[in-house]
């Protein structure tokens, strides 16, 4: 697996890429404390359920961005000046149509949602109403600032776009703070602030981009054309992105009007720890995916069949040994991380992260068909299961199911989705083996079974009052338990010696 990747290059983008997830990670979980504790439970509840409802209005937004990007890049590769300021013109054109519809439907159909659907305590109505509006606004700066991202992101100015990330939580840091101290109302001042600091930062997008790029200066051109081709090729990512959405703000909105914002709130904590522990994923595929693809076009199938299974179980293992410890000792670390922690949360963490094991699968089997280009029937089959679990949510509430319900009921869909439907799309449309896929969610499953009995074992035996001492104890313990499992029955003979290589050589380069 190793063998195929340029790892001068990996490991240099893979350090650059780590150290700015974890100063990002670190500052928003902090702020996260600090914006629990000065808003209060309830406030933040409510913050989440406004921007869910703007979210949910703005879906089209995430599939109208990749195709964004492809165009921008496509055209970039041309070398055409011209041609490229007319795509960036129309996308950009797009965009501010998109807006503007956005600006209407919330300002009407969100507006009903919000005065007769939403459950909002009665003396925060007239506050949460402004939030909304600044909510609206950030959206729409954010929908039109995607042109200007996807411009620099093409560029490959990766330095530029992770510096202005930095500055951004940066800022948000700073709001915290400005927020202890003031003595507007914590809700609407922190709304404001956000609404504040994402104009600068769309701003800053804008001014470096007209001055470093020609190409981004707009001009008042749509080409019908190009605007069929991304019509359509954001068509495909429609109903991918309306899953997302309703599983993630859909939720938001009915965990709102079945339950109180305090359940809400502890949703949107769980949901903050799962990206997290993901992010380490995210950075391992960004290295690996890549390599599927370039194997793939080489017509070197058996390793690009190879590099997928494996990259998937080591997707399940990295969620597993970041995530496990977070689940063995849930309620110490939320009673060090969070001040208050809201009812539900520590059940909500734990079942995200077992969804999380088998959504990271899934991610990681797409990449074969993407690899091929079959992504079609995946694109239909996967968000159509996806988006039921927002209808299955809104039925199990209805009868009086508890809210832990809807984590139960993400688990079984991403399993299936993870166990069923893209092994069998992948044997189907890719000619993948079904006997290697299941070999490989059996070493998945070996390790999970190792991760059963620590949990079942520290349970009994630790007393549930935890330590510092005894947290980073059983933490250390737990993991090299862990690694040495993933190592020995998780790992295929060639690939752990392959990993043995590539360790080798990259501390022989550090001592050099």
């Amino acid at each position: 697996m190793f063998e195929t990747l340029d790892k001068k290059r990996i490991v240099k983008n893979t350090f650059f890429l780590y150290f700015r997830m974890l100063f990002t990670m670190l500052v928003a979980l902090y702020t996260s404390r600090i914006v629990l504790k000065v808003l209060g439970i309830e406030d933040y509840g409510l913050y989440q359920t406004i921007g869910g409802i703007v979210g949910i209005l703005s879906f089209l937004n995430g599939a109208l961005a990749n195709a964004s990007s492809r165009y921008l890049t496509f055209e970039l590769g041309k070398n055409n000046s011209d041609r490229l300021n007319k795509v960036f013109s129309t996308i950009l054109s797009f965009h501010v149509l998109l807006a503007i519809l956005v600006i209407v439907i919330a300002e009407t159909v969100g507006l009903y949602c919000f005065f007769n659907v939403l459950n909002i305590p009665e003396n925060r109505l007239d506050i949460t109403f402004w939030v909304y509006q600044f909510s609206i606004v950030t959206t729409v700066i954010l929908i039109t600032q995607v042109p200007y991202t996807a411009f620099i992101i093409a560029r490959e100015k990766m330095k530029v776009y992770a510096y202005v990330s930095i500055i951004d939580v940066s800022f948000k840091l700073a709001i915290v703070y400005i927020l202890m101290i003031s003595a507007m109302d914590k809700l609407l001042f922190y709304s404001g602030l956000l609404c504040l600091v994402q104009f600068i930062i769309a701003m800053f997008y804008r001014f470096y981009c007209i001055k470093e790029f020609s190409e981004t200066r707009y001009k008042f051109v749509f080409e019908k054309s190009l605007a069929k081709d991304i019509s359509i090729f954001s068509g495909w990512s429609l109903l991918s992105n309306l899953s997302t959405i309703l599983n993630n703000q859909g939720i938001i909105i009915l965990l709102n009007i079945f339950f109180t914002p305090v359940v809400v709130s502890a949703r949107a904590i769980s949901i903050q720890v799962n990206m997290a522990v993901n992010q380490f994923v995210e950075n391992f595929r960004m290295a690996v995916n890549p390599q599927i693809v370039k194997t793939y076009a080489q017509n070197k199938y058996d390793e690009s069949q190879q590099l997928v299974l494996e990259s998937a179980k080591i997707s399940f293992f990295l969620v597993l040994l970041i995530g496990f410890p977070i689940i063995l000792n849930v309620d110490y670390i939320l009673g060090l991380w969070l001040v208050q922690v809201p009812h539900y949360t520590s059940e909500f963490v734990k079942l995200i992260i077992i969804q999380s094991l088998f959504q990271s699968v899934d991610t990681s089997l797409y990449y074969g068909l993407y690899a091929k280009g079959v992504i079609r029937q995946n694109s239909l089959l996967s968000p159509i299961i996806g988006i039921l679990g927002f209808p299955i949510c809104y039925i199990l509430f209805k009868i009086g199911a508890s809210p832990l319900a809807l984590s139960w009921c993400y688990i079984i869909i991403f399993a299936f989705l993870a166990i069923v439907i893209k092994p069998f799309l992948l044997w189907k449309l890719v000619g993948y083996s079904y006997k290697r896929i299941l070999k490989t969610f059996f070493r998945c499953g070996i390790v999970s079974v190792v991760a059963i009995c620590i949990y079942l074992l520290q349970n009994y035996l630790l007393p549930f009052n935890r330590t510092i001492t005894l947290l980073l104890f059983t933490v250390t313990v737990n993991t090299i338990i862990m690694v040495v499992s993933m190592y020995y029955w998780g790992l295929e003979t060639p690939v752990r010696e392959q990993l043995c290589a590539f360790i080798k050589v990259q501390i022989s380069n550090c001592k050099k």
